[in-house]
């Protein structure tokens, strides 16, 4: 994307008022009957700095505590409590890997009216010590001192060395993929941090 001329606006993502969850899907003899969890991402914080008006010069960083992931399905005690550890031990090692990055290498956006654009943010992420690219989209709709972004993208566990869950004695098996669905608020800063 070119540079734009502007003056770039600094804004911290407001976790609180945002929604960011992962979605896995059963797989298997269990499929049609065993949960396929929706898992909400908890403790993360992010900045995003952009041209107002184009989007341009567009940068975007995300940091995850990596134990901060909580099953929001209703489920059995026993079973919840299983696969929080399963998520937080085996999966994405959690104390060998405290933290999930995303640093953003290019951010292109397309200005559909006056307050809402379509984004292609392209960068790296790193997981569970394995860094790869990612590129999704998202949609994103300005206010005044505020921002509101959604979107979803998909992630392959195999592509960070991720072992793929079964909980319920082997019985439970999830499948590769995961789709990440996030809704987030950005709020304005008199200024930005320092590098």
């Amino acid at each position: 994307m070119e540079r734009a001329t502007g003056t770039c606006v600094h804004y911290q993502l407001d976790a609180k008022a945002s929604q960011f969850t992962v979605q896995a899907f059963a797989n298997g003899l269990m499929a049609a009957v065993a949960h396929s969890p929706k898992i909400a991402i908890r403790d993360w914080k992010g900045e995003v700095r952009f041209v107002p008006d184009t989007l341009g010069s567009a940068l975007l960083r995300v940091r995850i505590k990596a134990n901060s992931l909580q099953v929001l399905d209703e489920m059995r005690d026993d079973d919840r409590r299983q696969l929080q550890r399963v998520m937080n031990d085996e999966v994405l090692e959690a104390a060998s890997f405290p933290e999930v990055r995303f640093d953003s290498s290019e951010i292109s956006a397309e200005k559909l009216n006056e307050h809402l654009f379509r984004v292609r943010v392209n960068g790296k992420l790193m997981l569970r010590g394995v860094t790869g690219d990612l590129t999704f989209n998202a949609q994103v709709a300005m206010g005044v001192n505020s921002f509101r972004a959604y979107g979803e993208f998909p992630l392959m566990q195999s592509d960070y060395r991720i072992p793929i869950a079964a909980i319920a004695g082997g019985t439970l098996r999830l499948r590769d993929e995961l789709k990440f669905s996030f809704y987030v608020v950005g709020r304005k800063q008199e200024s930005a941090p320092n590098d």
